[in-house]
């Protein structure tokens, strides 16, 4: 997490403090990148602690003071990046390791941003940051005050809007490569409870992870994972053809 936040510069950067280890390799490495960044290095000795529990450093001796991760407005995800945008919306997704879990897997499948709601939705804190092994920095979140009216608003700017339902008759392997054109968002809802109403009434297609054996479903973040790739894998497919 801290060598991704030093890395991406998206957040305030104040102080890194590094206690005295045998890890002298990867902390002069850490050292380096705060230099390179303009923020002031504090290397405290063997055994001091640097509160590093509190702050994401996962108990390692290592501790980067820094401000909040920034957010960006929904108008800010239009159009970012080259080719098509990959946007992911949750609805009701709480936990912390959750989110944190599904940034990681949507800033690895290439997706361009995450759309989280004002309510029902965790802050941006080291515990999403830990679980997302740091990927929440550099990719971008915009928080709605509502999501099917954000939903609406992006499929007026031409984004097919994909949810995922354990019932739905129609399994993601199968969408035709019509479906697959454009810009898109895939609207992931809470674990047991799914999408709300509102927000289904705004879903273009639903779609289901096909499951051999007898467990119903995935968590929500495998889930996120076997969707975004298998995007990335049919676009892919799409754009070499």
């Amino acid at each position: 997490m801290v060598r991704e936040a030093l890395a991406a510069r998206r957040r305030r950067l104040i102080r890194l403090r590094l206690r005295a280890s045998d890890r002298r390799e990867e902390w002069e490495e850490l050292a380096k990148a705060a230099a390179a960044a303009g923020i002031p290095v504090e290397t405290l000795p063997r055994g001091k602690s640097v509160g590093a529990e509190d702050e994401g450093g996962g108990g390692r001796g290592i501790e980067l003071e820094a401000g909040p991760l920034p957010e960006v407005d929904l108008e800010d995800l239009l159009g970012v990046g080259s080719g098509s945008t990959t946007l992911v919306a949750l609805d009701g997704v709480e936990d912390p390791q959750n989110l944190g879990a599904i940034a990681r897997v949507a800033e690895g499948a290439g997706a361009n941003g995450l759309i989280l709601t004002r309510r029902r939705s965790p802050p941006l804190s080291p515990a999403v940051a830990r679980a997302s092994a740091g990927a929440i920095e550099w990719l971008p979140v915009a928080r709605v005050p509502n999501l099917p009216r954000a939903l609406n608003l992006l499929k007026k700017q031409g984004f097919w809007v994909f949810g995922c339902d354990p019932e739905a008759p129609d399994a993601v392997f199968d969408l035709s490569d019509r479906q697959l054109r454009g810009d898109r968002v895939v609207v992931l809802g809470a674990e047991g409870k799914g999408l709300r109403r509102g927000v289904e009434q705004v879903i273009d297609h639903s779609v289901r992870v096909p499951m051999a054996g007898r467990i119903h479903s995935l968590n929500v973040a495998t889930t996120a994972a076997v969707l975004l790739y298998e995007f990335r894998r049919r676009s892919d497919l799409a754009t070499s053809a």
